[in-house]
């Protein structure tokens, strides 16, 4: 028996969690001991002991108001959007905005035992919803020519799995470098009339995450958040995997938050209807929060404004824009962010080591929201967005209400088809279009690259083609080593590129209309000068090695 370990258990009431060592072989005893060890017990018990806060839902209500924010038109803030494009624009260029993916669930709700990130989500391609969010970032940097970096966040459920995913598709296509896949921390589940922790088997915890606002400790934890500091990187924007048209990295909204001079700014869009199942962005005591569907009290949600409209009108939509010295912040002051305490049937072991599924709500789960940073945010700010362009969430299985995977897909589509129509094309009823990111990422790209007349009668997938490509460079090497180098370097300037042939790195840098120019073949030794030609268009020193 490990008395240190027994020791310390006694002091806090669990020392029942080694009652069954004797019947355990050593693989499982050191697995035990490691999940015992994580577990700050004396956080544990402060959140045991502390009662549950009575909160007078009514009176928040009351002094609920609409928050500060900026609407679709632009309308509500002193700036243009126009001049939030800029802004975020530069941020963006100068490399200066990172990317948080949280992907933590699993698609069991959809009937799919996996992460729910590698759900098949395109409408006509089926790609991933991992796919999907790699692919417009990819996209974002080629706009951009900067190499943004990408931190997923796992839980200990789909680790391993997500792992493997990126490692057999070559990360989507993102650079090493770039992708960083972290795991967010657990917390024990403790029995709801006495505390204790439960017991999962005999050499394991009843563990579970710690919600999405473990975020910020596990970004801390995993050394991401300090890589992203030590990257220049002053704005981490944050979605989650499960809403494929989140674009967290769109340049009104980066820059919205940069004008606002905000710690944090979260995206919302116009609830549609009074009860709709999510949060509530709301203004209370002059401080910016969420309040859950389920704590606004019927009246309040229906409050109007003279001309009729929600007055609490703002629906959380889980897309944020962190500074990330305000995430630094909090990281150090880890106490700040609470738990909050939820009441769950949670299948364990008896004293006996019968195995328990109980019938009601037997434990108690702490996990924290990553919303509730809002109130500690300085200048906490609110962009609306158009629902029909940025939120499309895959959570239930088709043939519920709302939110399946049909109705995302169709959402996609529409928006798509939006953009193709009002380019001039012709878009048959019924027929399902998709368009990848390369290819076009708006409105304007789109009908740069439609041509007068187009057609389409069926379903149809509009990506990038090899002819598509406006330059490459190929930098000749002496040895595949000095290709690699090569590769790395323009790597880190953020110019897509990968190595082909004996030796040589291959550059290839942007879309474009194939009708509107010729693609530019350039060789050089020199990665620099490489990188220089690339961003000039100077078709200077050609010098084509075999390849």
């Amino acid at each position: 028996m490990n008395t240190s370990l027994q020791s310390k258990l006694a002091s806090f009431g669990q020392e029942h969690l080694l009652q069954f060592w004797d019947h355990i072989d050593s693989t499982q005893r050191q697995q035990l001991t490691e999940q015992i060890e994580q577990i700050d017990f004396a956080r544990l018990q402060r959140l045991i002991d502390a009662a549950d806060a009575e909160v007078d839902l009514e009176a928040i209500a009351s002094r609920a108001e609409p928050p500060r924010a900026v609407r679709a038109d632009g309308s509500g803030a002193a700036w243009s959007i126009d001049q939030a494009v800029e802004a975020g624009s530069e941020a963006l260029a100068a490399g200066k905005v990172g990317m948080i993916l949280v992907a933590g669930g699993q698609g069991s709700r959809l009937g799919f035992e996996k992460p729910k990130g590698l759900f098949p989500i395109g409408p006509v391609s089926q790609r991933t919803l991992f796919q999907m969010h790699a692919d417009l970032l990819a996209a974002i940097c080629e706009r951009y020519q900067v190499m943004i970096p990408l931190y997923v966040m796992t839980s200990p459920a789909t680790h391993a799995e997500t792992i493997e995913y990126f490692a057999e598709t070559d990360n989507l296509g993102l650079h090493d470098d770039q992708l960083h896949v972290f795991c967010q921390g657990t917390m024990p589940a403790v029995d709801r009339a006495t505390g204790r922790v439960l017991l999962q088997s005999k050499h394991e915890l009843a563990l579970s995450p710690d919600g999405h606002g473990g975020t910020v400790s596990a970004l801390a934890a995993s050394g991401c958040l300090k890589d992203a500091i030590s990257r220049g990187i002053e704005h981490l924007a944050y979605a989650q995997v499960d809403n494929p048209l989140a674009n967290p990295c769109d340049a009104a909204l980066i820059g919205h938050h940069i004008l606002a001079d905000s710690d944090m700014t979260t995206q919302v869009v116009r609830k549609r209807d009074p009860l709709e199942r999510v949060g509530n962005v709301v203004l209370v005591d002059g401080k910016v929060q969420i309040i859950e569907y389920i704590h606004l009290p019927e009246a309040a949600a229906r409050q109007t404004e003279a001309d009729g409209s929600l007055r609490l009108w703002a629906g959380n939509i889980a897309i944020h824009v962190f500074k990330t010295s305000f995430l630094k912040m909090a990281t150090d002051h880890d106490d700040k962010l609470a738990f909050n305490r939820a009441y769950k049937k949670v299948p364990h072991l008896d004293g006996s080591g019968n195995a328990v599924s109980p019938a009601d709500p037997n434990a108690i789960k702490f996990e924290r929201f990553i919303f509730d940073l809002l109130p500690m945010a300085k200048n906490a700010f609110v962009v609306e967005g158009v629902a029909a362009e940025i939120f499309a969430p895959v959570k239930n299985a088709d043939g519920a209400p709302s939110d399946t995977p049909a109705a995302s897909r169709q959402a996609i589509s529409d928006l798509h088809r939006g953009w193709l129509t009002a380019a001039g094309a012709n878009v048959a009823a019924g027929a399902m279009v998709e368009i990848h990111p390369g290819w076009a990422q708006d409105a304007q790209e789109t009908a740069d690259r439609v041509e007068p007349g187009l057609s389409v009668t069926e379903d149809r997938y509009f990506e990038p083609q090899p002819g598509d490509l406006v330059q490459v460079v190929i930098a000749r090497a002496d040895s595949a080593t000095e290709a690699s180098i090569i590769q790395a370097q323009l790597g880190g300037a953020g110019i897509q590129s990968f190595t082909q042939g004996a030796n040589a790195s291959v550059m290839l840098s942007g879309v474009g209309n194939p009708s509107k120019g010729i693609p530019v073949l350039v060789a050089n030794r020199d990665a620099d000068r490489a990188r220089e030609i690339l961003e000039s268009g100077d078709e200077a020193e050609r010098d084509p090695p075999a390849v």
